[in-house]
């Protein structure tokens, strides 16, 4: 069985609270649910399965620890590397929605790991979002704020996509 970490920055907790429903959709322990401000690039090591998440702030930027954080692990060869990605965002913010899982993606893309779990973003209102690759969502995007009721729904979907892909 393929081994999962997750990988997530918070400044709210917001994005703690997601990647602890992953975990708890994906059987992952509480050990390998890693808080990016606290925790080494090289631990990505460990694991075969990368989810990795953080929320959107500001005019589309990436939460600050992630932001760092993968500087570092931008930098490792992930070619063995399976990479689900998500994120927070609010679709009020419009033409930012999201952002953090695109620029998650982008940060990632020259480390070449295998990019899994696209999802779409059916039921949300927003002009634009880095989520959107050449037409492909690649990855979950979660609105904590105006579609709370539909998180955890959201969550378990894609985790049984993660689920199918990985086995």
């Amino acid at each position: 069985m393929k081994k999962i970490g997750i990988f997530y920055g918070t400044t709210t907790g917001t994005a703690k609270e997601i990647a602890e429903y992953i975990a708890a959709e994906l059987g992952v322990s509480e050990s390998d649910i890693n808080d990016v401000s606290q925790t080494a690039p090289s631990r990505v090591a460990d694991y075969d399965v990368l989810v990795i998440g953080a929320s959107t702030w500001g005019d589309g930027d990436l939460q600050e620890d992630m932001d760092t954080w993968l500087d570092g692990v931008g930098m490792l060869d992930l070619r063995d590397k399976e990479v689900a990605i998500f994120g927070c965002g609010d679709e009020s913010m419009s033409d930012t929605f999201c952002n953090s899982v695109g620029k998650i993606y982008h940060r990632l893309h020259d480390a070449h790991p295998e990019f899994i779990a696209p999802f779409n973003n059916e039921g949300y209102d927003y002009n634009h979002s880095e989520s959107d690759v050449k037409g492909m969502i690649v990855g979950l995007c979660i609105d904590n704020v105006n579609h709370d009721d539909e998180t955890l729904s959201r969550v378990r979907e894609w985790c049984s996509i993660i689920k199918s892909e990985i086995a």
